[in-house]
């Protein structure tokens, strides 16, 4: 079978009424004992979690929202790790009609009243350590008029663990159509205000194709699938979580509060996982450890996005784990929309994938006009697409903003070439001006991180009075590596030899860590900030 097959024969089945709630658990739920979640917890023991025991909390969490208030249309925040109870919070939401609103635990206090304050949320379903940060902000949210935890009692808030075990197991799911909303994902920008991004309950069906693709053929028999991704970001929510609980594939659950990758290497081996998402910068950190393979852990699919995976990193991977890494590349607003597909044709190391079925995927110049192969320009996706947003929560300047006639822009360049294969260049906010030259980070990052004394490597354009902006290099050295203008010069070196001289780092500068977003993507704009009055550590 081929991509162009595949492709050819795809169509769509969105029916008018659908629930996410109900799709993602109930018509599981037959009696059998079919296994959901399989959760390790922090005492190290496993809790199986069936469908049926699943669907039963979902019911409970739901009649316990509803008799207190809870309303069809009501936003409600879930503050909650990756747990059970995060999953209860989520199916509990849309089967009753509302919109859930997913929160990173590790956000401060400004972020979380921010979210939701802005969303107007009317409940929030949490833990103690959400109840900690909640506690100074909660006078700032009229709106909010229940707080509930699952791990017992705090101050002001209902015991939702007491409150679910008198609740009926018994539940009818709202008749939702396909286009309600369900769900408010914040996007994780760099820069400016966070938005929210409004999805319907298609958007589950939507994000089908994009994880078959990686994880081609999926479902298989045996499958289980886990990620570090926490579930409050659409990685972990859309492209793991959810679908697999649709499919019928168990899904493993762990409150990993730092990635440690030894630790996941014996998660993965010792629980028999198939399937993978992965990022990149967690993809980075496991390379380090001396020969993976040692720990056992052999995976049937693994997919990663985010940032670009070089050559080195897909053959890395299949020594350490025995499969292809499969790129694939999407966004708050519109998700896994390209994928490479391993058995449908070999990934092309640089190159992101082909657009997933059902997509209609494009690269535009400003004034909306198709590039030809080649040419870079912006990653566009056509609507109507079913795992497209309903658009920005009470932002209908910024939704206008995002399209360009019926093409959403993803402020993301690339190209693509006479196959359909797109290769990413970088954010429109990233890539560098430089000599006349548009550069994109990606490729240098890459090269860099084929030097043995580089674990980690960003590359950022400074203010530069000549070159308009100056390639400038921000590494992260290998633990007892020594650092000076000996290195600086071996890593330009490396760029202008395995790359070109114009796209070398004029800058060098080593630092301890690199700042990155929730969901581990390298934060470009905050380092450009950071390191635009620092004078060079090393280069010119």
């Amino acid at each position: 079978m081929s991509y162009e097959a595949v492709r050819d024969a795809f169509r769509w089945n969105i029916p008018a009424r659908f629930n996410m709630g109900m799709a993602c658990c109930d018509r599981w739920a037959d009696g059998s004992g079919r296994l959901a979640l399989l959760h390790l917890r922090e005492d190290g023991g496993t809790e199986r979690i069936s469908y049926d025991a699943l669907k039963a909390a979902t019911n409970r969490l739901a009649n316990t929202l509803r008799a207190h208030g809870v309303r069809a249309g009501d936003r409600v925040g879930v503050l909650l790790p990756q747990v059970p109870e995060a999953a209860y919070a989520h199916l509990a939401c849309y089967k009753l009609g509302a919109i859930a609103v997913p929160l990173f635990q590790l956000f401060g206090d400004q972020a979380l009243e921010f979210r939701l304050r802005d969303c107007g949320a009317a409940a929030l379903v949490t833990d103690a350590t959400g109840m900690a940060k909640l506690h100074g902000i909660r006078t700032q949210l009229p709106a909010l008029r229940l707080v509930m935890t699952l791990d017992g009692t705090g101050d002001g808030a209902l015991d939702g663990r007491a409150a679910m075990a008198r609740a009926s197991d018994g539940f009818m799911p709202l008749d939702t159509s396909a286009d309600d909303p369900a769900l408010i994902i914040y996007t994780s920008g760099t820069t400016g205000s966070p938005k929210g991004a409004l999805h319907a309950h298609r958007v589950l069906l939507g994000h089908l194709p994009g994880v078959e693709m990686p994880h081609w053929p999926f479902p298989q028999a045996g499958d289980l699938f886990w990620t570090p991704a926490d579930w409050a970001w659409i990685g972990g929510l859309l492209d793991v979580l959810l679908p697999s609980l649709y499919c019928g594939v168990p899904v493993l659950a762990h409150r990993m509060a730092k990635f440690e990758p030894e630790a996941a290497l014996t998660l993965m081996a010792r629980h028999g996982v198939r399937n993978g998402f992965i990022p990149p910068t967690a993809l980075k950190m496991l390379r380090q450890v001396p020969n993976p393979a040692r720990f056992g852990a052999r995976l049937r699919t693994l997919g990663s996005g985010g940032e670009t995976l070089g050559a080195d990193l897909l053959d890395w991977g299949q020594e350490a784990f025995g499969c292809t890494m499969n790129e694939f590349y999407g966004q708050t607003e519109c998700n896994l929309v390209i994928s490479a597909c391993a058995p449908l044709a070999p990934p092309r190391p640089g190159w992101m994938g082909r657009a997933v079925p059902g997509h209609q995927v494009a690269v535009l110049r400003a004034d909306g006009s198709e590039c030809a192969p080649g040419e870079a320009g912006t990653i566009a996706v056509r609507r109507p697409d079913p795992v497209m947003f309903l658009g920005y929560w009470n932002n209908p300047e910024a939704t206008a903003q995002k399209f360009i006639g019926d093409w959403l822009l993803t402020g993301d360049q690339a190209e693509a070439d006479e196959q359909g294969w797109f290769r990413f260049i970088g954010r429109d906010d990233d890539v560098i001006t430089s000599a006349g030259y548009r550069i994109g980070p990606g490729e240098i990052e890459e090269c860099l991180m084929r030097h043995p004394a580089v674990a980690l490597a960003a590359v950022v354009g400074l203010p530069d009075a000549l070159r308009t902006e100056a390639v400038t290099a921000i590494v992260v050295p290998r633990a007892g590596v020594e650092t000076g203008p000996a290195l600086a010069a071996e890593l330009q070196a490396l760029v202008k030899t395995r790359m070109a001289a114009h796209a070398y780092p004029r800058q060098v500068h080593f630092t301890d860590s690199l700042p990155q977003t929730a969901t581990g993507k390298i934060m470009r704009g905050e380092l450009r900030r950071r390191y635009a009055e620092r004078k060079p550590s090393h280069g010119q």
